[in-house]
């Protein structure tokens, strides 16, 4: 199996980024048992005056970061269980906490207790914690470098609010895209960006016309941002956060069509099918964040006269590291059967999903050149064969016509697919069903006749 190493390119001060408590210097993550955990309110205390924003913060994955079960299972029976066969990677493991519950990473707990103990780690990005960051400690975003000043100040991104309880400051880092960067971006102990999801908004379109992050993840909308509040606002920033958890917001991300090169043929002939897919849509690329556990594919199939269905696998491009942008079930994952302790294990079906289609992925390898879903334990990456900002891919499909084929009509149809989970860890893990649901992108249909 060939492999492409990516070589990450950054300045001196981002490779010495610590993911270990930091002193909340330049270019370091935040400072490790810095407050109490009484310095910060409770979401709950929030919900008296901020009903609303209170009620869908709470149905969005930030309110989830720490129970969501995915979460929960990945850091305690994989993460932690490595960290204790390598020590060397105890600082990663641990830092993961500053993103997926900043209230324990900044009270000084290193490991929090499971979610079914019910302690305020469950709080997961909570609403004080995001209103009283102030600044970042470097640039750029990265690794949670965000700076706290808990207290009765709020910070947010509007100017002339009151409150009766909490004085509120106009902070225009609130309003930017390296805000959200400092926890979607994620550089890990062997230099490699395991998420880059700002800074790929950064590289794209969006970026130069000022387009940020909260445009579609927390859409504007008439109303109040309080119970309290004495004017209604034209635009209140809904606190949605919808994303790659949303079937709402996945569905249409990215827009298909489809075309044969001719429209007759006859048996044995090759007919040529071009699809075309464009996201027009994310000001990222697609799939972002945990890039390596999320799935995207297009699935072509051709029925024919006599209602007989054939799939059509992809042409290859013929580019360095191809194979792995076409679905496979080769032995991948070995690296768990470290961290599990189960020697000799073998791995499991890569993709979990029929062969020949193309799939949209960023590959991430272990140290001995093996497919991982361990941001923790990803040594290089593969061919970015994933969807940019407004980027158009073509994928072509040749097809043998079957000498048999009965003159008429074939439809061929294609499916763009997504999965928020390779179902085969799913099932290795005992992940929840739901999580490797599989959510319809988009389709399209195009059509071909046989003739005698």
């Amino acid at each position: 199996m060939r492999r492409i190493i990516i070589p990450v390119v950054v300045l001196t001060v981002m490779l010495n980024l610590a993911l270990t408590p930091g002193s909340g210097e330049k270019g370091e993550s935040a400072p490790f048992g810095a407050f109490r955990e009484n310095d910060f309110e409770r979401p709950l205390t929030c919900r008296q005056c901020h009903i609303d924003i209170y009620e869908q913060w709470r149905q969005a994955m930030m309110s989830q970061s720490y129970v969501h079960h995915w979460d929960e299972i990945e850091y305690f029976d994989l993460a932690l269980e490595h960290a204790k066969k390598d020590s060397s990677l105890e600082g990663a493991i641990s830092g993961c906490n500053g993103c997926h519950t900043p209230l324990m990473w900044l009270s000084g707990v290193k490991t929090p207790p499971r979610p079914e103990e019910g302690s305020r780690a469950n709080e997961g990005v909570s609403c004080d914690i995001c209103h009283t960051i102030t600044a970042r400690t470097g640039e750029p975003s990265v690794n949670f470098n965000y700076v706290n000043s808990p207290g009765k100040t709020k910070y947010a991104n509007r100017r002339g609010v009151k409150s009766p309880y909490h004085e509120t400051q106009y902070l225009e880092f609130v309003r930017t895209a390296e805000y959200c960067g400092i926890c979607h971006n994620e550089m890990n102990p062997f230099g490699i960006w395991v998420k880059s999801t700002q800074l790929e908004w950064a590289a794209g379109p969006y970026a130069k016309e000022g387009v940020q992050c909260h445009i579609c993840h927390m859409p504007r909308a008439p109303g109040r941002n309080a119970n309290t509040a004495e004017e209604e606002h034209p635009d209140v920033a809904q606190h949605l956060f919808h994303g790659a958890h949303d079937p709402g917001k996945v569905g249409g991300a990215i827009e298909m069509r489809m075309h044969p090169v001719e429209r007759e043929f006859e048996p044995g002939d090759q007919v040529v099918i071009k699809v075309q897919l464009f996201n027009g849509k994310c000001g990222h690329k697609v799939p972002s964040g945990s890039a390596e556990e999320r799935q995207l594919w297009l699935r072509l199939t051709a029925t024919d006269a006599a209602g007989r269905e054939y799939h059509l696998p992809v042409d290859r491009k013929g580019f360095e590291g191809e194979e792995q942008t076409i679905t496979s079930n080769e032995p991948a994952y070995q690296d768990m059967g470290f961290m599990l302790g189960r020697a000799g294990f073998a791995g499991i079906p890569r993709d979990a999903l029929p062969e020949g289609d193309r799939i949209f992925c960023l590959p991430y390898f272990d140290r001995e050149g093996r497919r991982t879903i361990a941001q923790w334990n990803t040594a290089s990456l593969g061919t970015d064969y994933r969807i940019g900002p407004r980027e158009t891919k073509i994928e072509t499909y040749t097809w043998t016509i079957p000498d048999d084929m009965e003159p008429g009509r074939v439809t061929v149809r294609g499916t763009l697919k997504y999965r928020r989970l390779v179902k085969s860890v799913a099932e290795f893990l005992k992940v929840p069903e739901d999580e490797t649901e599989i959510i319809p992108v988009n389709n399209a249909e195009t059509w071909f006749e046989v003739v005698d």
